[in-house]
Protein backbone atom coordinates (compact mmCIF):
# COMPACT_ATOMS: atom_id res chain seq x y z
CA UNK A 1 0.00 0.00 0.00
CA UNK A 2 1.03 3.54 -1.19
CA UNK A 3 -0.29 6.78 0.18
CA UNK A 4 1.54 9.85 -1.41
CA UNK A 5 0.72 13.03 -0.73
CA UNK A 6 2.01 15.94 -3.22
CA UNK A 7 0.73 19.88 -3.23
CA UNK A 8 2.59 21.61 -0.48
CA UNK A 9 4.86 24.27 -0.56
CA UNK A 10 5.41 28.32 0.56
CA UNK A 11 2.51 30.61 0.26
CA UNK A 12 1.45 33.38 1.80
CA UNK A 13 -0.85 33.94 4.77
CA UNK A 14 -4.51 34.76 3.23
CA UNK A 15 -3.14 32.50 0.26
CA UNK A 16 -4.80 28.90 -0.87
CA UNK A 17 -3.20 25.43 -1.34
CA UNK A 18 -4.83 22.20 -2.73
CA UNK A 19 -3.56 18.61 -1.30
CA UNK A 20 -3.40 15.51 -3.08
CA UNK A 21 -3.30 12.23 -1.60
CA UNK A 22 -2.77 9.27 -4.21
CA UNK A 23 -3.22 5.58 -3.28
CA UNK A 24 -2.40 2.58 -4.84
CA UNK A 25 -2.39 -1.06 -3.74
CA UNK A 26 -5.84 -1.39 -1.98
CA UNK A 27 -9.48 -0.74 -2.79
CA UNK A 28 -9.79 3.23 -1.99
CA UNK A 29 -13.06 3.02 -1.90
CA UNK A 30 -13.52 0.92 0.68
CA UNK A 31 -11.24 3.00 3.19
CA UNK A 32 -12.18 6.01 4.99
CA UNK A 33 -9.40 8.83 4.77
CA UNK A 34 -8.29 11.62 6.27
CA UNK A 35 -5.84 14.34 6.61
CA UNK A 36 -3.52 15.15 9.83
CA UNK A 37 -0.88 17.51 10.28
CA UNK A 38 2.02 17.89 12.46
CA UNK A 39 3.86 21.07 13.39
CA UNK A 40 7.11 21.92 14.46
CA UNK A 41 7.60 20.40 17.98
CA UNK A 42 3.76 19.29 18.13
CA UNK A 43 1.86 16.46 18.38
CA UNK A 44 0.20 15.42 15.24
CA UNK A 45 -3.25 16.31 15.20
CA UNK A 46 -6.12 15.61 13.32
CA UNK A 47 -7.96 17.71 9.95
CA UNK A 48 -10.08 16.17 8.54
CA UNK A 49 -11.61 13.11 7.34
CA UNK A 50 -13.76 11.40 4.78
CA UNK A 51 -16.20 9.07 4.49
CA UNK A 52 -15.22 6.00 1.71
CA UNK A 53 -18.23 7.07 -0.12
CA UNK A 54 -17.70 10.04 0.06
CA UNK A 55 -20.67 11.30 1.58
CA UNK A 56 -19.72 12.59 4.86
CA UNK A 57 -16.85 14.76 6.32
CA UNK A 58 -15.93 15.92 9.27
CA UNK A 59 -13.12 19.21 9.81
CA UNK A 60 -11.44 20.15 13.17
CA UNK A 61 -12.64 23.54 14.38
CA UNK A 62 -9.16 25.33 13.75
CA UNK A 63 -9.78 24.92 9.92
CA UNK A 64 -13.25 24.96 9.83
CA UNK A 65 -14.77 27.13 6.99
CA UNK A 66 -11.60 27.21 5.48
CA UNK A 67 -10.18 23.74 4.54
CA UNK A 68 -12.38 21.04 2.58
CA UNK A 69 -11.81 17.80 2.22
CA UNK A 70 -13.12 16.01 -0.64
CA UNK A 71 -12.12 12.27 -2.99
CA UNK A 72 -12.29 11.45 -6.37
CA UNK A 73 -12.51 7.04 -5.77
CA UNK A 74 -12.62 6.80 -9.63
CA UNK A 75 -8.53 8.73 -8.96
CA UNK A 76 -7.62 6.65 -6.18
CA UNK A 77 -7.16 10.10 -4.44
CA UNK A 78 -8.03 12.28 -1.99
CA UNK A 79 -7.91 16.02 -1.75
CA UNK A 80 -7.60 18.88 0.83
CA UNK A 81 -8.13 22.14 -0.62
CA UNK A 82 -6.88 25.31 2.13
CA UNK A 83 -8.11 28.62 1.52
CA UNK A 84 -7.28 31.43 3.53
CA UNK A 85 -4.40 29.82 4.96
CA UNK A 86 -2.72 31.21 8.41
CA UNK A 87 0.82 30.99 9.84
CA UNK A 88 -0.42 28.61 12.43
CA UNK A 89 -1.72 25.97 9.33
CA UNK A 90 2.43 25.98 8.59
CA UNK A 91 3.34 21.62 9.46
CA UNK A 92 3.64 18.50 7.79
CA UNK A 93 0.59 17.13 6.05
CA UNK A 94 -0.28 13.34 6.37
CA UNK A 95 -2.81 11.34 4.82
CA UNK A 96 -4.14 8.32 6.22
CA UNK A 97 -6.40 5.28 5.22
CA UNK A 98 -8.70 3.76 8.03
CA UNK A 99 -11.30 1.05 8.11
CA UNK A 100 -13.55 2.78 9.93
CA UNK A 101 -14.85 6.03 9.29
CA UNK A 102 -16.44 6.66 12.94
CA UNK A 103 -13.57 5.47 15.15
CA UNK A 104 -10.66 6.68 12.52
CA UNK A 105 -7.19 4.85 13.27
CA UNK A 106 -5.21 5.30 10.35
CA UNK A 107 -3.91 2.28 9.10
CA UNK A 108 -1.82 3.45 6.27
CA UNK A 109 -0.22 6.53 6.25
CA UNK A 110 1.69 8.69 3.87
CA UNK A 111 4.91 10.20 4.29
CA UNK A 112 3.82 13.96 4.57
CA UNK A 113 3.79 17.12 2.57
CA UNK A 114 4.92 20.60 3.95
CA UNK A 115 2.64 23.67 4.03
CA UNK A 116 4.31 26.52 4.85
CA UNK A 117 2.67 30.11 5.20
CA UNK A 118 4.54 33.25 5.49
CA UNK A 119 2.85 36.01 7.48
Amino acid sequence: VQLVESGGGLVQAGGSLRLSCAASGLTFGNYAMGWYRQAPDQEREFVAKIRASGIGTVVADSVKGRFTISRDNAKNTMYLQMNNLKPEDTADYYCAAAALYSTFRGLYWGKGTLVTVSS
